[in-house]
């Protein structure tokens, strides 16, 4: 099922990578692999297909990594070369597509932006209620659970309550300011959740019709993972010694250091130094930054043998932070004073593929402090920053980052740079 909704998207990935780039003979004009307004048109020559569609195939192909944008040109992701054999890379595409189906669809131009943002946030808890019900679920329903769950949003920030009558009631201390903006109190939630349906519906999360909503297969398939990624406790870590690097990295991932230490040691004496080596850095390469963190620890372990073979990845985009990271501290240098030795771009790279681990794997109040770790000083530069280093998780990271954070106007701001990010502003 994913392969088929994605199937349009790795259609013109395919077109793009064989047709566009620098050299080529059938590149675009000013020799940039961007969607241009030219290349659209091409591409939907050559498909048999409308500039529309192209466009919107193009823009699903970008979210679920089939394609990444690197300043002005763009290449194959990971993904798109592992489609015909690797059936994780399919559903995990499908899966990033699904987390970014906010920006799937144009949000409404009327409501409050802050409102956008509280019912991003609210809708995981609706896709339970869907997932739980195993069939159509009214639409009256579901507005009635995004009125209570917003309703909780408020509460857990405390919010001042807001609208007719609101300032009248509340004490002298609990009255808005003139200068603090008002809670979208008032905003309507069915045309929001009316975008909501349609964006989810769009990624193939979902169907809708005769006023009921209900989840498709792949839909119900992907709530029901993210929900036993909360709510099912790590497995015991009994057996890594004979697990694939990979596997014995996940299987420590929910360890405390020093047992993870324990089975690093553990699994680095049963094989070869060199073949564990190269096998630790090939789970680096890989899209889950969790692991690409987990390896260089293991990697730590390994200690002095393992120098040449991570000085060898210096070079590569996605390593270079933490292979200079451990290349540092094996020379000596305090890990509290190592990341000195990343310049302001790598750190924010780094900063953004650990975000990434987060989102994935963590809880949101742990992204939420993840902004914490940043070296930038305020998030306007943050943002500014993070657009420019053109990691390819970028628009997902700051999704999940705009849908944990409590603070709308701080949430607006992160959205308002996805969706920049995304469009290619």
């Amino acid at each position: 099922m994913a392969r088929t909704g994605l199937a349009g998207a790795v259609r013109v990935a395919r077109w793009a990578d064989a047709a566009l780039g620098p050299g080529r003979d059938s590149a675009t004009t000013d020799g940039k692999a961007t969607l241009s307004d030219a290349t659209a048109e091409r591409a939907a020559t050559d498909l048999g297909l409308s500039a529309a569609q192209v466009r919107a195939d193009w823009d699903t192909a970008r979210l679920a990594g089939l394609i990444e944008v690197h300043g002005d040109s763009a290449r194959p992701g990971w993904r798109l070369r592992a489609w015909d054999r690797d059936d994780s890379a399919v559903l995990r595409g499908w899966v990033a597509l699904f987390d970014a189906w906010s920006l799937a669809c144009p949000e409404p131009a009327g409501p409050e932006p802050a409102a956008v943002a509280e019912v991003v946030s609210a809708m995981p808890q609706v896709l339970s209620f869907l997932q739980l019900s195993a069939g159509p679920v009214p639409v009256e329903q579901l507005l009635d659970l995004l009125q209570q769950r917003v309703t909780e949003l408020r509460t857990e920030r405390c919010e001042v309550p807001y609208g007719p009558g609101a300032a009248d009631s509340a004490g002298p201390a609990e009255t808005l300011s003139p200068a603090e903006p008002a809670p979208a109190g008032d905003t309507p939630l069915a045309p929001l959740l009316d975008w909501a349906v349609k964006a989810l519906a769009s990624v193939g999360a979902l169907t809708s019709g005769d006023g009921q909503a209900t989840l498709t297969p792949l839909g119900s398939w992907a709530v029901w993972v993210k929900l036993e990624q909360i709510c099912v406790a790590a497995q015991s870590p009994a057996g890594n010694i004979e697990q694939s690097a990979e596997d014995m990295l996940r299987g420590c991932a929910q360890l405390r250091p020093n047992a993870a230490r324990a089975e690093y040691r553990a699994w680095l004496a049963a094989r070869p130094v060199g073949s564990a080596v190269t096998e630790l850095l090939g789970a680096a390469r890989g899209e889950d930054a969790l692991l690409r963190g987990l390896a260089f620890e293991a990697l730590r372990v390994v200690g002095a043998p393992a120098e040449p073979d991570v000085r060898s990845v210096v070079d590569e985009p996605a390593l270079r932070p933490y292979a200079l990271l451990w290349l540092a501290e094996h020379d000596g240098i305090d890990p509290e004073d190592a990341h000195e030795v990343l310049t302001r771009e790598e750190a924010t790279w780094l900063w953004v593929d650990t975000a990434a681990a987060v989102a994935d794997h963590g809880e949101t109040a742990m992204l939420v402090r993840h902004l914490e770790a940043a070296v930038q000083p305020t998030v306007p530069v943050l943002l500014d920053e993070v657009r420019a280093v053109g990691h390819p998780r970028t628009v997902q990271v700051l999704v999940a980052l705009a849908a944990a954070h409590p603070d709308p106007a701080l949430a607006k701001a992160v959205r308002r740079a996805a969706f920049q990010v995304h469009t290619g502003g």
